[in-house]
């Protein structure tokens, strides 16, 4: 017999019995979907801190204890070993690849690089100072239109290839969106170039200058897009399953998922911590922001420092922190005021007790952002560079979920607080 809660009223005595689920490792879940039925009762959750909406078998984590794995591979072991295409094929087809398996996965990606042309004028309709996570949301949603042959959600063989075409073409979208917010040609992909190497390629050559990327570059973009592939539950993945849910096309499902991570609180962290960055403006006023940053009283926060997930360390900012300092003295102007105030506020965080006892290290996004800054990203773009990395986290959520015969619908409940009933009153006797 399964393990039961008991779920007592204290008002009246009335007691309910729910069932324990257990998972493979972590904590066990409360079923609660009986509760209304049974007992006319809500489990209210704010922000869902407690509430499993799923079960998944894709990434875990213990934020106590920081630790983050992929398909039950520790982050620090993939990103030590593995690559990014290898990591995705592993997110979503649940087993790293053989040799031959991870060949025929990287020409399959290789070979959905290119968008349609008539997709390339796309671009034009959008301002030339639009925002490129803007530029991004309207055009990966209109790949359905471009892209129609396989959309039956409930074929496998349908669902794979609309996988692969997303992997596969979102940097080159993404570029796309870089290259239309400076007024510089399309460029086309290069099928001889690797995953990290082909966007850098895209972003920064032109007809008339090729662009050769840096292997420094390449592997920090790599680490990169390793650590942020997947990140289990969050805003934007709960968003892409609850798109998903009902049943709309997959390339619909990702393009809320990017809506959602352009929230400065979740995918635009990086760009908020450039922003502060400016903001500090110089070593010298360090002291003066850390104060600010103690004071309660005071709107200033450091960005990039803590997590909501993780309460002792980020196991990604361990591991990107090292890569951080390796980009900044190979690629960074060394002289580079913006460089030497990250390294000077990382130092002075790190030792500060203030920070030491809450356990506000700095976060992936702290390290993302100065990486990106030092390969010649801009700032508008961060977010974009999230997007394409995490793709394969939502693509791998939201196949599972369509897979799963347990899926239903999302619909969450609330509870309400507005007026009672009450009956209208025509215009000429309200007060």
């Amino acid at each position: 017999m399964a393990d039961t809660f008991t779920l007592t009223n204290n008002n009246t005595g009335e007691t309910v019995d729910l069932q324990l689920h257990e998972g493979t490792t972590g904590p066990s879940a409360i079923e609660i979907s009986t509760l209304y039925k049974e007992k006319g009762l809500l489990a209210y959750d704010p922000g869902f801190v407690s509430t499993a909406s799923c079960q998944s078998a894709i990434t875990y984590i213990d934020g106590e204890a920081g630790i983050l794995r992929y398909r039950g591979y520790p982050i620090e072991q993939l990103a030590a070993n593995s690559n990014f295409l290898e990591v995705a094929h592993l997110l979503i087809n649940g087993e790293l690849p053989t040799t031959s398996e991870l060949i025929k996965f990287e020409e399959i990606i290789s070979h959905h690089t290119m968008i349609k042309e008539s997709m390339r004028n796309f671009f034009h309709g959008f301002h030339y100072n639009a925002h490129p996570m803007s530029i991004m949301i309207g055009v990966v949603g209109s790949l359905s239109s471009f892209y129609h042959d396989s959309l039956d959600i409930h074929d496998p063989r349908h669902r794979e290839i609309s996988a692969h075409r997303l992997i596969a073409k979102m940097p080159t979208i993404a570029a796309a969106c870089y290259k239309h917010s400076v007024s510089e040609p399309i460029m086309y992909p290069q099928n001889n170039l690797d995953y990290c190497g082909n966007f850098l390629h895209m972003m920064f050559s032109t007809p008339c200058e090729p662009y050769i990327p840096n292997k420094t570059a390449i592997d920090a973009m790599n680490l990169l897009f390793i650590l942020h592939a997947d990140h289990e539950q969050n805003a934007s993945t709960s968003t892409v399953r609850l798109a998903g849910s009902s049943g709309a096309n997959p390339f619909a499902c990702i393009a809320s998922g990017i809506a959602s991570l352009w929230g400065p609180a979740h995918g635009g962290a990086n760009e908020a911590v450039l922003t502060m960055l400016e903001e500090i403006g110089d070593v010298s006023n360090i002291d003066k922001y850390i104060a600010k940053a103690k004071d309660k009283n005071d709107p200033f926060r450091l960005m990039g420092f803590g997590h909501r997930v993780y309460r002792n360390f980020d196991p990604r900012a361990t591991i990107i922190r090292k890569m951080c300092h390796q980009v900044l003295s190979n690629l960074a102007d060394n002289n580079n005021p913006m460089f030497e105030l990250a390294m000077k506020l990382e130092e002075v965080a790190l030792n500060d007790e203030y920070f030491i006892e809450r356990k506000l290290y700095p976060n992936v996004d702290y390290y993302s952002g100065i990486i990106y800054r030092a390969l010649n990203i801009p700032t508008n773009m961060f977010t974009v560079m999230f997007a394409i990395a995490r793709t394969v986290g939502w693509v791998a959520h939201w196949s599972e979920m369509i897979a799963d015969p347990m899926q239903r619908i999302g619909r969450p409940r609330q509870l309400y607080v507005g007026a009672t009933e009450r009956d209208y009153v025509s215009i000429d006797k309200r007060k």
